[in-house]
């Protein structure tokens, strides 16, 4: 399907891919990249796949690549079954609320966000404007913000900074709160100025790495990150590595930290 895939949204959004979208192709541009880890995710548009997208990211695990759980909002959440995520080896759990139909704050996500906090599992959102996809957004910072009030203990990551299209929102909702923002896909658009004041607002102990591979160039985007001049050299080890082992409780590798 990689390749279906990287066509129609190069088609429908004109974002170009940097590797095939395959296992092989994404380890080839980690070693080129000198990348040691990639945490993979996969989205779930209806209930029944599930349980077999579980089976395909479980497949791929080795050392240098980590598979985050999917979910599906239809689904019930059942006693143990987000604990049963993490016995299975799942770090993180992945949701998309704009392919997947719901709003990030729906009451209906309650049950689940419940879990995943008593589970102490993180949980990544994608945030803002989704190129490929109309408007409207699902996942506003407004609307992770209501979830972070119900669930304040809930370990939540809103990619791309917060959304591509949210800087301003983003500024005056989420900065400071005890929420992570990664980098995906966003590294290099946002302007310097403004990703200077957000990670110096939010602090760099709660910003992580992301590419956003094949969307990104890995290479590209870690040399953009360690070429930052307004950021320290232990700033930087953490943005690209440290925090991540922190948050998904990784043993640490003591001689490369960049994930």
């Amino acid at each position: 399907m990689a390749g279906k895939a990287l066509s129609n949204l190069k088609e429908k959004a004109g974002i170009r891919h940097y590797s095939d979208g395959s296992e092989k192709g994404l380890i080839a541009s980690m070693h080129k990249a000198g990348i040691d880890i990639s945490v993979v995710s996969r989205i779930t548009t209806k209930p029944e796949q599930v349980e077999s997208i579980h089976k395909w990211l479980m497949g791929i695990q080795r050392d240098e690549i980590i598979p985050m759980a999917t979910w599906h909002p239809d689904l019930s959440v059942c006693p143990g079954s987000i604990e049963d995520l993490k016995e299975r080896g799942f770090k993180c759990i992945k949701l998309h609320p704009d392919y997947q139909g719901f709003y990030a704050d729906e009451k209906k996500m309650f049950p689940f966000y419940e879990a995943a906090e008593s589970a102490g599992i993180p949980i990544l959102f994608h945030a803002g404007l989704d190129q490929g996809l109309p408007p409207p957004v699902h996942a506003t910072p407004e609307r992770l913000m209501t979830v972070h009030r119900n669930f304040p203990g809930l370990k939540m990551v809103a990619a791309h900074m917060g959304g591509e299209d949210n800087y301003d929102d983003t500024e005056r909702i989420l900065l400071g709160r005890d929420i992570y923002l990664d980098t995906s896909f966003v590294l290099r658009v946002m302007p310097v100025s403004i990703l200077k004041r957000f990670i110096r607002r939010h602090s760099a102990e709660r910003i992580l790495f992301g590419s956003d591979s094949p969307w990104k160039d890995q290479g590209e985007e870690l040399a953009y990150l360690q070429s930052l001049p307004f950021l320290h050299d232990e700033e930087k080890e953490k943005i690209a590595g440290l925090n991540a082992v922190r948050l998904l409780e990784l043993r640490e590798n003591p001689c490369s930290t960049r994930s």
